[in-house]
């Protein structure tokens, strides 16, 4: 692994001159290395951190990159790392065509970090080295606690599995998008019906005015209906910071900055050294969890940015057909699955046109009429100052849910696709399940990370009591008794697990008194695991006594 040489570093230079000039906001100071295939199979497991915490899975991962990268060689064209200064790492035999092509992906990944708000927590230090101070500090512990420390690792990483941190990366109040939104969703789910409790007719007059007024294109759309509100109702904001107080005591989700808080057993002071080990991993994963939330819109706004600057870039001409190959091999869209540099990438395109022509309004969602509807252009000329307020402001979810509709799947003829058996020829066959927006959203929707909604709180006795928000799918059951023997070493007294799970007794008993074929449907189960002196108990909870989480 090596710095670029002057003649590539110049061309950097160069993409990052024109990328300012179309608007991209990025630290002039960056490191890019030459890096080989080798070089990437060591980095990997550690997400292209060099300076990582050592961890002994990380030797089986690079030992299993190396095995696969024997029978499938690939060449990764780059790996960018929000750091300071920004890391990014390139194939050590690209020309320079592709490099301007690479570079420019690299930079909109760079302005994309710098300016996205889920990245607030990583703007003011450098990763790199507190890692590396983090990995000091791991291996010194090693010196003299050894093994336990791996264990304490172990423990740690199984109850980071059940945190999002989305709150935590979520919470800035820069944002007028996310602070006027919630106040306006306060205003008509609470404020009217529970508070002021209004009448029907009432209710939906103040929906239409909401509507009437409503312009996606203005990021502060809304500060002219809540300055009415204000108005008409002064008590308005004290009663909404009273609910946001509540619903933050409520529901707090992370389990392991609750642990580091509350345990006993961490704070003794000759067991403070495992707290800091917690807190390595902690501060580890939220570090990457704004890029898990935010990986499609990431890789969109990248490749909407490669080719907008490419094409127009001097130093390409007489490689635009290789460019036009590589490109759509990066952006093409995928019968099955799902490609999140495809999706992003339309989806901004998508969205700069409806802007353009005035179609991201009230007005023109009531229209129905097919034809009115792709004759409707306002204009406006607003698409570039509006895709560059969603890359602001946006995550992956709020960008599937408020621009994924049945115009951008009609487009570009996405669908889900499903599978079946084919009884006569003996096959899995694919088919197409569904054309309609409501599910190809949802599809996205399901392709996201999304943790277990755990609440949990201190008993009197002292057990920590988990309690399991079932959304349809049960945790999954091989994890539980190591995942929950490590939160009873951390916490330092019995822990109990209150879930959802499917009921294969019950299931088998139906199954056999049925007379017909017909698959059995679910039969859930709620049940309470108990770790207590690293022993697990699991039982049964009725129905009357079960304590489901809201």
């Amino acid at each position: 692994m090596k710095l670029i040489d002057q003649h590539t570093k110049k061309i950097m230079e160069g993409c990052k001159e024109r990328a300012a000039q179309a608007g991209l906001k990025f630290d002039k100071e960056t490191l890019e290395y030459m890096v080989t295939n080798s070089d990437l199979v060591e980095l990997s497991p550690k997400n292209m951190i060099p300076t990582l915490y050592d961890y002994w899975v990380q030797d089986i991962q690079v030992l299993r990159g190396k095995g696969e990268y024997e029978y499938y060689p690939n060449n990764p064209y780059e790996t960018v790392i929000n750091t300071r200064p920004v890391i990014s790492f390139y194939n050590n035999n690209n020309p320079d065509w592709l490099n301007v092509m690479i570079f420019y992906h690299v930079i909109a990944h760079i302005d994309f970090f710098q300016n996205n708000k889920f990245f607030t927590q990583t703007w003011n230090y450098d990763f790199k080295e507190k890692a590396l101070a983090d990995k000091r500090l791991v291996a010194r512990l090693r010196s003299t606690k050894r093994r336990q420390v791996d264990y304490i690792i172990e423990f740690a990483k199984g109850i980071d599995n059940l945190v999002g941190y989305f709150d935590t990366i979520n919470g800035h109040e820069e944002s007028k998008d996310f602070k006027f939104s919630e106040r306006v969703e306060y205003y008509f789910d609470t404020f009217l019906q529970k508070i002021e409790k209004v009448g029907m007719n009432e209710f939906l007059e103040e929906v239409e005015r909401f509507n009437a007024d409503s312009d996606l294109t203005d990021p502060v759309r809304e500060e002219s209906f809540l300055a009415r509100i204000r108005s008409r109702y002064p008590e308005f904001d004290n009663l909404y910071e009273k609910e946001l107080k509540e619903r933050h005591s409520a529901s707090r989700h992370d389990i392991m900055q609750f642990i580091l808080e509350e345990s006993r057993f961490l704070n003794q002071e000759e067991n403070k050294w495992m707290k800091s080990v917690v807190e390595v991993i902690r501060d580890t994963s939220l570090y990457f969890s704004p890029m898990i939330r935010t990986k499609t819109m990431n890789e969109g706004w990248a490749s909407y940015w490669h080719e907008k600057l490419f094409v127009n870039d001097e130093r390409i001409k007489g490689h635009e057909v290789a460019f036009a190959k590589i490109n759509a091999g990066v952006t093409a869209l995928s019968k099955v699955g799902l490609n999140p540099y495809a999706i992003g990438w339309r989806l901004f395109m998508f969205i700069e046109e409806m802007a353009n022509k005035g179609k991201l309004s009230y007005d023109f969602q009531r229209i129905a009429n097919i034809e009115q509807r792709k004759s409707f252009d306002r204009k406006t000329d607003l698409g570039r100052d509006f895709i560059f307020h969603i890359r602001e402001n946006y995550c992956d979810f709020t960008f599937f849910n408020r621009f994924v509709d049945q115009d951008f799947v009609d487009k570009h003829k996405l669908m889900v696709v499903g599978q079946r058996i084919n009884q006569q020829k003996g096959v899995r066959e694919y088919y197409v399940k569904s054309r309609k927006a409501k599910d190809f959203k949802q599809m996205l929707f399901d392709s996201l990370y999304h943790p277990p909604f755990l609440v949990f709180k201190k008993t009197d006795d002292g057990t920590l009591y988990l309690n399991h928000h079932f959304e349809g799918q049960e945790l999954y059951r091989e994890y539980i008794p190591n995942t929950l023997l490590g939160i009873e070493y951390l916490w330092g007294n019995s822990v109990k697990l209150e879930t959802t799970e499917l009921d294969y007794d019950a299931m088998k008993r139906k199954a056999s008194g049925s007379r017909d074929n017909k698959q059995v449907e679910p039969i859930f189960q709620r049940v309470i695991y108990t770790m207590k002196d690293r022993k697990l108990l699991k039982e049964k909870v009725h129905e009357s006594e079960a304590n489901y989480a809201i």
